[in-house]
């Protein structure tokens, strides 16, 4: 199966991918649309909570063969669709770097929890285990307050700037 990337309205990307659920029933098997999902710790009130927000705001991807002309049209034409990405002439599968990034995050399940890490002497962080393993070298920000990793990576030729939450082990955690 191919990979393709499709921007929407953001906070409306579920009920587009009801809608289109909805409209394309009878070809259900040929596509499925995924939306990674992550849970984010949020202080509300002086407590912290863990809030369900999405991955990747403002995008989907659809896992089928092709884009063809009846899929096209129908995810063109229902509300809060804006393009395919790298645009709606070329619409490109994922490949190299972008699949095997989408891949990794897909790996975790659809709904991505927190990384394990802790720094070392120079203050830099390391990661355990967790979504942030292997993206070391996309971290542009720590916020060790709000226990979070602002990581840039590329997807189809878009840079896309994301927070992952992590929490911080101790060193005898990490020795297990």
């Amino acid at each position: 199966m191919n990979y393709f990337t499709a921007q929407i309205k953001t906070l409306k990307e579920e009920d587009y991918i009801k809608r289109l659920q909805d409209l394309l029933l009878f070809r259900a098997e040929k596509q499925r649309f995924i939306f990674p999902k992550k849970l984010m710790p949020v202080r509300r009130k002086g407590k912290e909570i863990k809030e369900m927000m999405p991955l990747f705001p403002g995008y989907i991807f659809i896992e089928t063969e092709e884009i063809d002309t009846e899929l096209y049209n129908i995810m063109r034409y229902t509300p809060n669709f804006y393009r395919f990405l790298p645009d709606n002439k070329e619409k490109h599968c994922l490949s190299g770097k972008d699949l095997s990034l989408i891949k990794h995050f897909m790996s975790f399940g659809e709904i991505i929890e927190s990384s394990k890490v802790f720094f070392d002497e120079n203050e830099r962080i390391i990661v355990a285990e967790g979504p942030l393993k292997g993206l070391e070298g996309f971290i542009i920000k720590v916020d060790r307050r709000k226990k979070r990793a602002r990581i840039r990576v590329e997807i189809a030729q878009n840079s896309i700037t994301l927070d992952l939450a992590f929490d911080v082990i101790t060193k005898e955690e990490k020795a297990e």
